[in-house]
C-alpha cells in the first residue's frame, strides 16, 4: 500500500463507543476533488476517514481514534450511533447519480480496489473488526443509500479476507427472509428497503426488492455464514 496522504478535515468529535466496524462508501460526486473539498468544508458537516482516489492513492481526513460524520441515521445488528463505532472509507466513484453516457454505473479501477483492500485489511486488524461488521453504507441506511452500489466488487473482497461471501447455497431454512435478513444484521423495519439492500450487496444482477426464490436461498445462506462467523 503506497504512502498514505494527510487533508485534515474539521468535521469530526469524539468516539461514544469503541471502534466494531468498517463502512465502504462511494463519494457519489462527479470528481474526486469536489467530494474531497466537501469533506474537508466544515458547513458541510460530512466526512470520513479515508478517500480512497480511481489510481490507488489514499488520503487521510481523519484520525481513526475520533468519530467521522459518514453513516448518518443507520442500524446495523441492533446497533445505533454507527459513526462512534466505525471507520468510514470513501472510495471515489460517481455512483448512481454520475453513470456513464451508456447508462452504466462506473467501473471501479482494478488499482482503486487493490487500495481499498490493503487498507482494509490493515484496519481490519488494528481494531479487531469482526468480519460479520464490513458493509456498505446500503446496508445500514437501506432507506436512503445505494453506496457503495451493485457495481461493487464484494466478492473479491471478501475472498482477499475483507467481509465474507457464501460459497455455498446449501442452507438451514428460516422462519421468513425478514428472520433472514435480521440474522445477517438488516434493519428490516422497511421490508422492502432491506430486500434492496441485500440485492444491491449479494445478488447485484437484479435489484428490485422482489423477494424471489434465488434471494431467498441466497439470504438463508449469508445468515448461516454470519451466524456461524
Amino acid at each position: 500500500m503506497s504512502e498514505i496522504a494527510q487533508q485534515p478535515s474539521p468535521n469530526f468529535d469524539d468516539r461514544r463507543f469503541p471502534v466494531s466496524m468498517l463502512v465502504l462508501h462511494y463519494t457519489g460526486m462527479q470528481t474526486g476533488e469536489a467530494a474531497l473539498e466537501r469533506m474537508c468544508d466544515p458547513e458541510a458537516s460530512v466526512s470520513a476517514h479515508y478517500m480512497v482516489w480511481e489510481s490507488g492513492d489514499i488520503v487521510q481526513l481523519v484520525d481513526e481514534d475520533k468519530r467521522a460524520w459518514h453513516a448518518g441515521v443507520s442500524r446495523w445488528q441492533g446497533e445505533e450511533e454507527l459513526n462512534s463505532r466505525s471507520i468510514g472509507i470513501e472510495i471515489v466513484n460517481g455512483g448512481h447519480d454520475w453513470r456513464l453516457e451508456d447508462g452504466r454505473l462506473p467501473p471501479y479501477p482494478a488499482d482503486q480496489i487493490d487500495a481499498v483492500i490493503a487498507l482494509s485489511r490493515d484496519i481490519i486488524a488494528r481494531w479487531s473488526i469482526p468480519q460479520t461488521r464490513i458493509v456498505g453504507h446500503s446496508d445500514i441506511a437501506p432507506t436512503r443509500k445505494q453506496d457503495p452500489g451493485e457495481h461493487f466488487p464484494w466478492a473479491r473482497l471478501a475472498g482477499q479476507g475483507v467481509g465474507l461471501w457464501p460459497l455455498s447455497l446449501e442452507a438451514s431454512q428460516r422462519p421468513s427472509i425478514d428472520a433472514a435478513l435480521q440474522a445477517i444484521g438488516y434493519d428490516t423495519t422497511d421490508l422492502g428497503a432491506a430486500v434492496t439492500a441485500f440485492q444491491r450487496r449479494w445478488r447485484p444482477a437484479r435489484v428490485d426488492g422482489l423477494v424471489d426464490a434465488d434471494t431467498r436461498s441466497i439470504a438463508f445462506a449469508v445468515a448461516d455464514l454470519y451466524l456461524a462467523s
